[in-house]
């Protein structure tokens, strides 16, 4: 017999389940859209809360909802979530005994479960299908959906097959939900998968609790051990381009004293799970991979994303950068580019030999390192990539924004010096060989062309050679340069040309080691919000029963409690358990399992370090 249809509105089954009083953006309008049966395709950035889409409607309607995820550990650790919130959840898959699959079985028949997580390949035998026509379907939910379009950052074959869905299940609703997806990739999806007239939901691709910094590589390992020593004992991932720039770096770092593991692609499938594994259940700090690793991570409390080199694009970089603070907490994310990255990258996509592909990811690679050396918001950039508008002037949470890039008060002068190099070089070379003219470099090439001859030749003669060339980047990257050609010559731009004839002022920054200070004392007003009234001290010993509790349970961390429930926790310092409900992240299964241990220990917190208890925060 199935279960009755839980008749209680959406808001009820969140703070019930999950301890939430309100929905995020954009989360309410797509339950609606499954509560009502409709076709949809959903894009909500990493971090923005896709589960609940689909988890919270499952709880609302009779029967049970299907959801198709690409990874085993994604789907265990999100049903380990579920069952701890008191949802019955299952999943169905490789990894799995005949005596769990029958099990599995047992509760579908029976109608215990609420939401059935299975691979694309597992839920597309035909057995598998046969038997889930029998059942009481409600939807189903496809997870990753852009790995359905070849034109999506992570195409999958067996993904196409889910086609067949709609045959199977005409009278349901088929629901698509991704972090990433162009306006080319959200038509794909509806299209391959035969959807019915889809409501499609976009959220805001801005995440304003992340902090970007970019610089360009100098210091190494030295720049990425001065984020790590930020955040120390807290979480975070390292990604490198290439598998032996992954193995050297985590070496560097194990060298100094962090807890640090390898990831990439060149590592037997069980040291990569063990070590993913580690990560997510905190037995190391450091995960340092390549951009294979993350699609299967749901921990919510990484604090830290540093790109040590130039990710390939925008769209991954979105992505990548996503996976830092999940929990809506202040995360910061670090990237260091050198533009020798994009000639490595370069030569990794002429490799491939698909060239169709290869000119949209050269296309790219030149759109990410202007993002780098552009000296706009990058909120407003990244949101701005996808089409999107910023809502606010400043986003007071990236290095612009937050007055660690300081700008040069000569910026015309300086535009107009660059541009006429490049057009005295008849726009025939590139930035490097530009700034060595401009610098007065005595390398011999140059001598040869009889460049040293130019009226240009050291005009910036008194600025290094590499500020020169972070000039020459921030100039592209606001169209006043542009690139063409195998070696990236440059050429001036009709905006160009507005500049040389001083009708427009470029924006310039200064060298980073002017503004070196301003950097390193600089604090994100979003970081200092969520801080606000919060007691470290008993944050800190929150997190220690927090890690007790989830290695007797062999679950992650963030399976028991989020880093923002428990900094709630310290906020509010609940001593009742009536006031422990109140807590963001606290539903009625989690503070009937863990209530009494977190009320006891606050309680003697704020006995023990005369701290006010029962604070009233709404």
């Amino acid at each position: 017999m199935h279960m009755d249809a839980n008749t209680a509105a959406p808001e009820d089954v969140l703070k019930q389940y999950w301890g939430y009083d309100d929905f995020r953006p954009l989360q309410r309008e797509a339950i609606d859209c499954v509560l009502a049966g409709r076709d949809s395709v959903v894009v909500l950035p990493t971090g923005g809360g896709k589960s609940l889409c689909f988890q919270i409607p499952a709880m609302c309607m009779p029967g049970m909802a299907v959801v198709v995820s690409p990874l085993i550990s994604l789907m265990k650790d999100q049903v380990d979530a579920l069952r701890s919130n008191g949802v019955p959840a299952a999943c169905v898959n490789s990894s799995l005994s005949y005596q769990e699959r029958i099990q599995v079985s047992e509760e579908i028949r029976s109608g215990q479960l609420k939401l059935l997580y299975a691979a694309p390949e597992r839920l597309l035998m035909e057995n598998t299908i046969e038997f889930l026509q029998e059942s009481n379907v409600s939807f189903v939910a496809i997870d990753e959906a852009h790995c359905v379009s070849e034109w999506g950052h992570d195409f999958r074959p067996d993904y196409r097959q889910l086609r067949t869905l709609k045959r199977a299940f005409p009278n349901i609703g088929i629901h698509t939900y991704t972090a990433t997806a162009t306006e080319i990739v959200r038509e794909d999806i509806a299209k391959q998968l035969d959807l019915h007239e889809p409501e499609v939901h976009i959220g805001s691709f801005d995440r304003p609790n992340l902090i970007y910094k970019i610089e360009r590589r100098s210091g190494g390992i030295k720049q990425i051990q001065e984020v790590i020593d930020r955040h120390p004992g807290e979480s975070g991932i390292v990604y490198c381009i290439s598998r032996r720039k992954v193995d050297e770096t985590t070496s560097e770092l194990n060298e100094l004293g962090y807890r640090a593991l390898p990831y990439h692609a060149g590592m037997p499938d069980t040291q990569r799970k063990d070590n993913q594994d580690a990560f997510i259940n905190e037995r190391c700090d450091i995960i340092v991979a390549t951009v294979a690793f993350g699609m299967g991570i749901d921990k919510s409390n990484v604090r830290y994303v540093i790109h040590s080199q130039l990710p390939k694009s925008l769209e991954a970089y979105q992505q990548e950068s996503g996976r830092a603070g999940r929990d809506g907490l202040e995360a910061e994310c670090c990237l260091f580019y050198s533009t020798g990255d994009f000639n490595t990258w370069s030569r990794l996509l002429n490799q491939s030999g698909d060239l169709k592909a290869r000119d949209v990811s050269i296309d790219s690679l030149g759109m990410m390192l202007d993002f780098c050396t552009g000296v706009t918001c990058r909120h407003r950039a990244i949101v701005e990539h996808f089409g999107q508008k910023l809502a606010v002037d400043s986003c007071n949470a990236c290095d612009v924004c937050m007055g660690d890039i300081e700008l040069v008060d000569d910026a015309l002068v300086i535009g107009q010096k660059i541009l006429s190099c490049v057009i005295r070089l008849e726009q025939r070379f590139g930035g490097e060989y530009t700034a060595g003219v401009l610098k007065g470099s005595q390398e011999r090439r140059l001598l040869d062309n009889g460049h040293d001859q130019l009226s240009t030749y050291g005009l910036l003669a008194e600025e290094s050679q590499r500020t020169i060339r972070d000039w020459i980047e921030q100039l592209v990257s606001q169209g006043y340069l542009s690139r063409y050609g195998e070696f990236n010559q440059l050429q001036v731009s009709e905006n160009g040309r507005q500049v040389l004839r001083g009708e427009v002022t470029p924006r310039l920054s200064k060298p980073l080691k002017k503004a070196k200070k301003s950097r390193s004392e600089s604090k994100s007003k979003v970081a200092e919000e969520s801080w606000e009234g919060v007691d470290r001290g008993l944050f800190d010993v929150l997190r220690t029963i927090r890690k007790a509790i989830a290695e007797e349970k062999e679950v992650p961390a963030y399976v028991v409690f989020g880093d923002a429930a428990l900094r709630d926790m310290a906020l509010r310092r609940p001593t009742t358990l009536e006031g422990f409900l109140d807590v963001r992240g606290v539903g009625e299964k989690k503070c009937k399992d863990y209530g009494e241990e977190f009320v006891g220990a606050i309680s003697a917190y704020c006995r023990e370090h005369d701290v006010t208890a029962d604070v009233d925060v709404d």
